[in-house]
């Protein structure tokens, strides 16, 4: 046991993700895809696609609410968990980029269970039924994180879980020396959802840190 997260050095991610994912053949291929744009570090790590995978399938969650789609890697790594029965609802402003998620729904055989909005997320969600989803991920602009975590709490039903991505950005959050835009912005999210009576939550140290946050009931 330790009372404390591994630093990660590139073997031991290497090592991880050889032995602690069965990464998807599409999600592979979209991967390396993905690798040659030069926004490349915005898509998640297949151990992360793995975990809100398996996040799906304990909760049982069918209705999938998210916001920010880039290429599509967690997209599909939650479709490829629903049951057949189950969407997920993907917004995002970038048709370059969700061409490229559409083609890997479509290889990975999920086509049918996500739904694409192109537009401003803040009116999707406006437009949204109250406790009509099970599980919402936000990773998308920052600016709009604090909009985007008030949105969810309202149509993630209760008992349903938010995910949040970026909330420890590389780390700066904890630098005091650093007051950039978006470190400012990512503290006080995170400030906000520590001391949120609505939520039960957890940062996890899993890629760029992932807030998960239970909607009380």
């Amino acid at each position: 046991m330790a009372n404390r997260t591994l630093s990660m050095g590139d073997d031991l991610v290497a090592y991880l993700h050889r032995f602690g994912v069965r990464e998807h053949p599409v999600l592979a291929a979209l991967r390396q895809r993905t690798s040659a744009l030069p926004e490349h570090n915005m898509q998640i790590g297949p151990d992360q696609g793995a975990f809100m995978a398996m996040l799906v399938r304990l909760t049982g969650a069918r209705n999938i609410l998210e916001i920010g789609t880039f290429t599509g890697y967690s997209s599909t790594a939650m479709a490829l968990a629903l049951p057949a029965d189950g969407r997920i609802l993907c917004c995002d402003v970038s048709r370059e980029w969700t061409d490229i998620a559409r083609q890997a729904w479509t290889d990975a055989g999920v086509e049918e269970k996500v739904e694409l909005r192109i537009g401003p997320a803040r009116d999707t969600i406006a437009s949204l039924e109250a406790d009509a989803f099970d599980l919402a991920f936000i990773d998308a602009d920052k600016p709009g994180y604090d909009a985007y975590y008030e949105g969810c709490l309202r149509v993630v039903r209760p008992g349903g879980l938010l995910l949040i991505d970026n909330v420890l950005w590389s780390g700066e959050v904890a630098d005091p020396s650093i007051e950039s835009e978006t470190v400012r912005i990512m503290r006080s999210l995170n400030e906000k959802v520590a001391s949120d009576e609505r939520v039960d939550h957890v940062i996890l140290p899993i890629g760029d840190g992932l807030t998960m946050a239970r909607r009380r009931s």
